[in-house]
């Protein structure tokens, strides 16, 4: 495993996985001071957005290889409280957070980023179908079956696309400039017209829901140069995920 030099105009490091092991490590301490301006923070998050809750979530507490093609990482459980810490000038107890997200290709060599709604925590960003993750019950582990789950949830909830998780292939891991860290999977090739179409049935259903959906945009993109005409910021891992997904011969092989 490699790092790839796919991440350089982005500052995000991309690598090229077989394998990825998780272990929980406990979730490192906050002074007094440092969760009154956590608190603070969040507090001050919510106001701006009240969609914002305080659930548990999983964190990044580390990132490392493992062998050639593996790496190992070490999370912990707290709640999203927590990342509020990252808003705070000169904060160093925060911890990155841990995500999965999904490649889904076209079959005419293109592939599917989605726009962030305004309720969500980055309005406005574009990325990939993609989430969190919510920690397993005390003293069960985290796997990869079980991000492989998450992934295809969120394919589902973002998209319309109803991907069976096994149909998921551990693809990248991505660790952006903030040092969160990205499982990555790559769904079989679909028709361009039919993810269209089931986005277009998913946003139907819920404006009539009375609801926004999570993505209140998609494009479909073959290059990282077309990343620039989508009007809007993207994450940081998305234009080295894009360019070597697009030096796969069109997005056929890995």
């Amino acid at each position: 495993m490699t790092a790839s030099s796919l991440g350089a105009d982005s500052g995000a490091e991309v690598l090229e996985v077989r394998r990825v092991r998780l272990v929980e490590v406990p979730v490192p301490g906050l002074s007094s001071d440092e969760r009154l301006v956590m608190d603070r923070a969040w507090d001050a998050a919510v106001r701006a957005n009240p969609s914002l809750f305080d659930g548990p979530v999983v964190a990044c507490a580390g990132l490392a290889r493992e062998g050639a093609d593996a790496v190992v990482v070490s999370w912990v459980r707290t709640t999203y409280r927590h990342y509020a810490l990252r808003r705070v000038p000169g904060a160093t107890a925060w911890l990155p957070a841990l995500f999965v997200a999904v490649v889904q290709p076209t079959d005419d060599g293109r592939m599917l980023v989605g726009r962030q709604s305004s309720w969500t925590a980055a309005p406005g960003r574009w990325q990939l179908p993609g989430g969190s993750l919510e920690p397993p019950a005390p003293h069960v582990a985290l796997d990869i079956a079980t991000l492989r789950w998450y992934a295809a949830r969120e394919l589902a909830e973002e998209t319309g696309h109803e991907a069976p998780p096994d149909e998921l292939s551990l693809w990248l891991v991505t660790r952006g400039v903030r040092r969160s860290v990205g499982v990555l999977f790559r769904a079989p090739a679909r028709p361009a017209s039919w993810l269209l179409e089931r986005y277009a049935a998913l946003t139907s259903s819920e404006t009539a829901q009375g609801r926004a959906p999570e993505l209140d945009r998609i494009r479909l993109v073959r290059a990282p140069e077309e990343l620039a005409g989508l009007g809007g910021p993207c994450v940081d891992y998305l234009a080295p995920v894009v360019r070597r997904y697009a030096g796969t011969a069109g997005g056929e092989g890995a």
